[in-house]
Protein backbone atom coordinates (compact mmCIF):
# COMPACT_ATOMS: atom_id res chain seq x y z
CA UNK A 1 0.00 0.00 0.00
CA UNK A 2 -0.57 0.15 1.53
CA UNK A 3 -2.72 7.78 7.84
CA UNK A 4 -2.52 12.44 7.08
CA UNK A 5 -0.83 15.23 7.67
CA UNK A 6 -2.84 18.13 6.95
CA UNK A 7 -2.53 21.30 9.06
CA UNK A 8 -0.63 19.03 11.31
CA UNK A 9 -3.25 15.97 11.66
CA UNK A 10 -1.01 12.33 11.64
CA UNK A 11 0.98 11.16 8.92
CA UNK A 12 0.32 8.91 6.32
CA UNK A 13 3.50 6.45 4.99
CA UNK A 14 2.27 5.58 1.18
CA UNK A 15 6.20 4.35 0.44
CA UNK A 16 8.98 3.59 2.39
CA UNK A 17 11.40 6.26 3.11
CA UNK A 18 14.54 5.84 1.44
CA UNK A 19 17.57 5.16 3.57
CA UNK A 20 20.29 7.43 4.07
CA UNK A 21 17.67 10.43 2.76
CA UNK A 22 19.02 13.33 4.52
CA UNK A 23 15.33 14.71 4.92
CA UNK A 24 14.05 11.88 7.55
CA UNK A 25 15.92 9.45 9.98
CA UNK A 26 13.00 7.79 10.97
CA UNK A 27 13.15 3.91 12.28
CA UNK A 28 11.83 1.23 9.66
CA UNK A 29 8.81 0.42 10.94
CA UNK A 30 8.80 -3.17 10.53
CA UNK A 31 11.68 -2.97 13.16
CA UNK A 32 9.33 -1.20 15.46
CA UNK A 33 7.27 -5.13 15.22
CA UNK A 34 10.40 -6.56 17.08
CA UNK A 35 9.32 -4.58 20.21
CA UNK A 36 5.55 -5.10 19.45
CA UNK A 37 6.15 -9.11 19.99
CA UNK A 38 7.58 -8.87 23.59
CA UNK A 39 5.06 -6.44 24.74
CA UNK A 40 3.21 -8.95 23.30
CA UNK A 41 4.27 -11.97 24.59
CA UNK A 42 6.10 -14.82 22.11
CA UNK A 43 4.12 -17.50 21.76
CA UNK A 44 7.04 -20.01 21.38
CA UNK A 45 11.02 -19.88 21.05
CA UNK A 46 11.49 -21.75 18.54
CA UNK A 47 14.13 -21.84 14.94
CA UNK A 48 11.57 -19.07 13.49
CA UNK A 49 11.40 -16.62 16.17
CA UNK A 50 14.81 -16.56 16.57
CA UNK A 51 15.38 -15.97 12.97
CA UNK A 52 12.57 -13.13 12.86
CA UNK A 53 14.26 -11.76 15.74
CA UNK A 54 17.43 -11.14 13.06
CA UNK A 55 15.51 -9.51 10.79
CA UNK A 56 14.30 -7.01 13.39
CA UNK A 57 17.59 -6.25 14.27
CA UNK A 58 17.98 -5.87 10.69
CA UNK A 59 15.96 -3.02 9.76
CA UNK A 60 17.30 -1.48 12.82
CA UNK A 61 20.74 -1.35 10.57
CA UNK A 62 21.93 1.62 9.07
CA UNK A 63 24.63 -0.14 6.47
CA UNK A 64 22.82 -2.51 3.89
CA UNK A 65 25.71 -4.93 3.86
CA UNK A 66 24.59 -5.30 7.69
CA UNK A 67 20.98 -5.97 7.14
CA UNK A 68 22.20 -8.24 4.23
CA UNK A 69 24.46 -10.08 6.64
CA UNK A 70 21.77 -10.47 8.85
CA UNK A 71 19.35 -11.60 6.37
CA UNK A 72 21.70 -14.31 5.46
CA UNK A 73 22.05 -15.47 8.85
CA UNK A 74 18.30 -15.36 9.55
CA UNK A 75 17.83 -18.32 6.64
CA UNK A 76 20.65 -20.15 7.77
CA UNK A 77 18.75 -20.17 11.19
CA UNK A 78 14.88 -20.73 9.75
CA UNK A 79 14.73 -21.55 5.98
CA UNK A 80 11.06 -19.87 6.30
CA UNK A 81 12.01 -17.17 7.47
CA UNK A 82 9.62 -14.54 5.03
CA UNK A 83 11.04 -11.10 5.89
CA UNK A 84 14.74 -12.62 5.10
CA UNK A 85 13.51 -13.10 1.34
CA UNK A 86 11.96 -9.43 1.29
CA UNK A 87 15.02 -8.10 2.38
CA UNK A 88 17.26 -9.80 0.12
CA UNK A 89 14.40 -8.89 -2.36
CA UNK A 90 14.63 -5.45 -2.45
CA UNK A 91 18.32 -4.56 -1.24
CA UNK A 92 20.48 -7.40 -2.66
CA UNK A 93 18.53 -8.28 -6.23
CA UNK A 94 20.29 -6.98 -9.37
CA UNK A 95 17.33 -7.01 -11.79
CA UNK A 96 13.27 -6.97 -11.36
CA UNK A 97 13.59 -11.24 -12.15
CA UNK A 98 15.97 -11.48 -9.39
CA UNK A 99 13.99 -9.78 -6.72
CA UNK A 100 10.54 -11.85 -8.18
CA UNK A 101 12.36 -15.06 -7.68
CA UNK A 102 13.51 -13.78 -3.79
CA UNK A 103 9.99 -12.69 -3.37
CA UNK A 104 8.76 -15.76 -4.62
CA UNK A 105 10.53 -17.92 -2.10
CA UNK A 106 9.31 -15.40 0.57
CA UNK A 107 5.67 -16.42 -0.06
CA UNK A 108 6.38 -19.90 -0.32
CA UNK A 109 8.80 -19.35 3.18
CA UNK A 110 5.49 -17.41 4.31
CA UNK A 111 3.15 -20.42 3.48
CA UNK A 112 5.33 -22.90 5.47
CA UNK A 113 5.63 -20.93 8.34
CA UNK A 114 2.00 -20.61 9.01
CA UNK A 115 0.57 -23.82 7.70
CA UNK A 116 -3.02 -24.54 6.63
CA UNK A 117 -4.31 -23.97 10.06
CA UNK A 118 -2.50 -20.35 10.21
CA UNK A 119 -4.21 -19.64 7.15
CA UNK A 120 -7.57 -20.46 8.62
CA UNK A 121 -7.49 -19.28 12.05
CA UNK A 122 -6.06 -15.83 10.61
CA UNK A 123 -8.01 -15.99 7.45
CA UNK A 124 -10.34 -12.02 7.62
CA UNK A 125 -8.01 -10.74 10.09
CA UNK A 126 -4.52 -10.73 8.02
CA UNK A 127 -1.92 -7.98 9.24
CA UNK A 128 -4.12 -8.06 12.35
CA UNK A 129 -1.24 -10.71 13.84
CA UNK A 130 2.84 -10.03 13.68
CA UNK A 131 2.60 -13.91 12.56
CA UNK A 132 0.81 -13.04 9.55
CA UNK A 133 3.22 -9.99 8.18
CA UNK A 134 6.10 -11.59 7.29
CA UNK A 135 3.84 -13.57 4.33
CA UNK A 136 2.19 -10.26 3.32
CA UNK A 137 4.85 -8.49 3.08
CA UNK A 138 6.50 -10.90 0.40
CA UNK A 139 3.05 -11.15 -1.40
CA UNK A 140 2.54 -7.71 -1.94
CA UNK A 141 6.29 -7.24 -2.89
CA UNK A 142 5.83 -10.55 -5.49
CA UNK A 143 2.58 -8.60 -6.94
CA UNK A 144 4.06 -5.40 -7.16
CA UNK A 145 7.14 -6.90 -9.04
CA UNK A 146 4.87 -9.19 -11.41
CA UNK A 147 3.02 -5.84 -12.30
CA UNK A 148 6.14 -3.73 -13.16
CA UNK A 149 6.94 -6.58 -15.48
CA UNK A 150 4.07 -6.30 -17.21
CA UNK A 151 2.03 -9.64 -15.63
CA UNK A 152 -0.64 -7.44 -14.54
CA UNK A 153 -3.42 -10.16 -14.60
CA UNK A 154 -1.04 -12.30 -11.91
CA UNK A 155 -0.94 -9.39 -9.46
CA UNK A 156 -4.33 -8.45 -9.66
CA UNK A 157 -5.04 -11.89 -8.65
CA UNK A 158 -2.10 -11.61 -5.88
CA UNK A 159 -3.44 -8.20 -4.92
CA UNK A 160 -7.40 -9.65 -4.29
CA UNK A 161 -6.23 -12.69 -2.93
CA UNK A 162 -4.86 -10.20 0.18
CA UNK A 163 -7.76 -8.30 0.71
CA UNK A 164 -9.82 -11.34 0.86
CA UNK A 165 -7.05 -12.13 3.94
CA UNK A 166 -7.02 -8.74 5.07
CA UNK A 167 -10.40 -6.84 4.20
CA UNK A 168 -8.57 -3.89 6.66
CA UNK A 169 -6.12 -3.57 4.14
CA UNK A 170 -3.69 -1.80 6.42
CA UNK A 171 -1.44 -2.05 3.47
CA UNK A 172 -2.78 0.01 1.15
CA UNK A 173 -3.56 -2.65 -1.35
CA UNK A 174 -6.47 -1.57 -2.61
CA UNK A 175 -4.60 1.70 -4.45
CA UNK A 176 -2.49 -0.87 -6.42
CA UNK A 177 -5.16 -3.22 -6.89
CA UNK A 178 -7.19 0.09 -8.59
CA UNK A 179 -4.28 0.81 -10.74
CA UNK A 180 -3.93 -2.31 -11.91
CA UNK A 181 -8.26 -2.67 -12.89
CA UNK A 182 -7.67 0.53 -14.37
CA UNK A 183 -4.91 -0.39 -16.86
CA UNK A 184 -7.24 -3.55 -17.65
CA UNK A 185 -10.23 -0.86 -18.19
CA UNK A 186 -12.39 -3.16 -15.92
CA UNK A 187 -14.57 -0.60 -15.29
CA UNK A 188 -17.23 -3.10 -13.05
CA UNK A 189 -14.62 -4.32 -10.84
CA UNK A 190 -13.19 -0.65 -9.94
CA UNK A 191 -16.26 0.54 -9.04
CA UNK A 192 -17.05 -2.72 -6.81
CA UNK A 193 -13.57 -2.02 -5.03
CA UNK A 194 -14.14 1.56 -4.97
CA UNK A 195 -17.82 1.07 -2.91
CA UNK A 196 -16.17 -1.77 -0.85
CA UNK A 197 -14.00 0.76 0.22
CA UNK A 198 -16.52 3.89 0.32
CA UNK A 199 -15.78 5.28 3.76
CA UNK A 200 -11.47 6.19 1.60
CA UNK A 201 -11.45 10.16 2.34
CA UNK A 202 -7.47 9.95 0.44
CA UNK A 203 -7.29 12.17 -2.65
CA UNK A 204 -5.93 9.32 -4.45
CA UNK A 205 -9.39 7.31 -4.32
CA UNK A 206 -11.50 10.29 -4.92
CA UNK A 207 -10.62 11.69 -7.59
CA UNK A 208 -9.69 8.08 -9.35
CA UNK A 209 -13.13 7.25 -8.56
CA UNK A 210 -14.33 10.84 -10.16
CA UNK A 211 -12.42 9.86 -13.49
CA UNK A 212 -13.93 6.35 -13.70
CA UNK A 213 -17.28 8.40 -13.26
CA UNK A 214 -16.29 10.54 -16.09
CA UNK A 215 -15.22 7.78 -17.89
CA UNK A 216 -18.74 5.63 -17.77
CA UNK A 217 -21.22 8.41 -17.66
CA UNK A 218 -19.37 11.95 -19.61
CA UNK A 219 -19.30 15.85 -17.84
CA UNK A 220 -22.75 16.00 -17.14
CA UNK A 221 -23.66 12.71 -15.06
CA UNK A 222 -24.32 14.14 -11.16
CA UNK A 223 -23.07 11.33 -9.13
CA UNK A 224 -19.80 12.22 -11.40
CA UNK A 225 -19.72 15.66 -10.51
CA UNK A 226 -20.14 14.59 -6.82
CA UNK A 227 -17.14 12.65 -7.00
CA UNK A 228 -15.14 15.44 -8.31
CA UNK A 229 -16.30 17.89 -5.42
CA UNK A 230 -15.92 15.55 -2.54
CA UNK A 231 -12.05 15.10 -4.43
CA UNK A 232 -11.35 18.60 -4.38
CA UNK A 233 -12.08 18.85 -1.06
CA UNK A 234 -9.27 15.98 0.02
CA UNK A 235 -6.96 18.25 -1.81
CA UNK A 236 -7.53 21.05 -4.10
CA UNK A 237 -3.77 21.00 -5.60
CA UNK A 238 -4.24 18.18 -8.18
CA UNK A 239 -6.37 20.06 -10.94
CA UNK A 240 -3.29 22.45 -11.36
CA UNK A 241 -1.09 19.82 -11.21
CA UNK A 242 -2.79 17.76 -14.27
CA UNK A 243 -2.81 20.80 -16.02
CA UNK A 244 1.15 21.10 -16.11
CA UNK A 245 2.12 23.25 -12.63
CA UNK A 246 5.15 21.60 -11.27
CA UNK A 247 4.69 20.10 -7.65
CA UNK A 248 6.76 19.99 -4.92
CA UNK A 249 6.92 16.15 -4.22
CA UNK A 250 8.06 14.82 -1.02
CA UNK A 251 11.50 14.27 -0.22
CA UNK A 252 10.79 12.22 2.92
CA UNK A 253 8.49 9.31 1.98
CA UNK A 254 5.61 10.88 3.94
CA UNK A 255 2.81 12.50 1.97
CA UNK A 256 0.47 15.69 3.22
CA UNK A 257 -3.27 14.87 3.19
CA UNK A 258 -4.20 17.83 1.01
CA UNK A 259 -0.59 19.35 0.45
CA UNK A 260 1.18 19.74 -2.90
CA UNK A 261 3.21 16.53 -2.00
CA UNK A 262 -0.05 14.49 -2.13
CA UNK A 263 -1.26 15.93 -5.69
CA UNK A 264 2.82 15.31 -6.95
CA UNK A 265 2.18 11.67 -5.78
CA UNK A 266 -1.64 11.68 -7.53
CA UNK A 267 0.14 12.56 -10.52
CA UNK A 268 2.85 9.89 -10.34
CA UNK A 269 0.14 7.43 -9.99
CA UNK A 270 -3.02 8.41 -12.36
CA UNK A 271 -2.01 11.32 -14.36
CA UNK A 272 -1.34 9.52 -17.14
CA UNK A 273 -4.93 8.23 -16.96
CA UNK A 274 -6.51 11.76 -16.66
CA UNK A 275 -4.31 13.05 -19.64
CA UNK A 276 -5.46 10.20 -22.01
CA UNK A 277 -9.04 10.54 -21.35
CA UNK A 278 -10.66 12.88 -23.60
CA UNK A 279 -12.08 15.95 -21.61
CA UNK A 280 -11.61 14.58 -18.31
CA UNK A 281 -8.88 17.07 -17.16
CA UNK A 282 -11.37 20.12 -18.54
CA UNK A 283 -14.00 18.46 -16.54
CA UNK A 284 -12.18 18.44 -13.33
CA UNK A 285 -11.34 21.82 -13.88
CA UNK A 286 -14.46 23.05 -14.69
CA UNK A 287 -16.15 21.68 -11.22
CA UNK A 288 -12.74 23.11 -9.64
CA UNK A 289 -13.75 26.55 -11.01
CA UNK A 290 -17.72 26.63 -9.96
CA UNK A 291 -16.28 25.79 -6.44
CA UNK A 292 -17.47 22.57 -4.20
CA UNK A 293 -19.91 22.50 -1.59
CA UNK A 294 -18.86 22.44 2.19
CA UNK A 295 -20.42 19.27 2.88
CA UNK A 296 -19.09 16.19 0.88
CA UNK A 297 -21.54 13.58 0.10
CA UNK A 298 -21.09 9.94 0.22
CA UNK A 299 -22.11 7.27 -1.81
Amino acid sequence: MPVSKKPRRKQSKLQSPKRGSPAVALPDRRAVEGFLSTVGGRQTENAMAAAQDLMYSAWDQSSKRSRVDLARKALAISPVCADAYVLLAEEEAKSAQEALEFFRKGVEAGEKALGPAGFKRYAGHFWGFLETRPYMRARAGLAATLNALGEVDAAIDHYREMLRLNPNDNQGIRYVLAACLMKRSDTEALKALFKKYDEDGSALWLYSRALVAFREKGGSDVEADEFAMNALRANRHVPAVLNGKKAKPSTSGYLTMGGEDEAAHYFQEWGFEWITTPGAVDWLKKIAAEGAPTQATRH
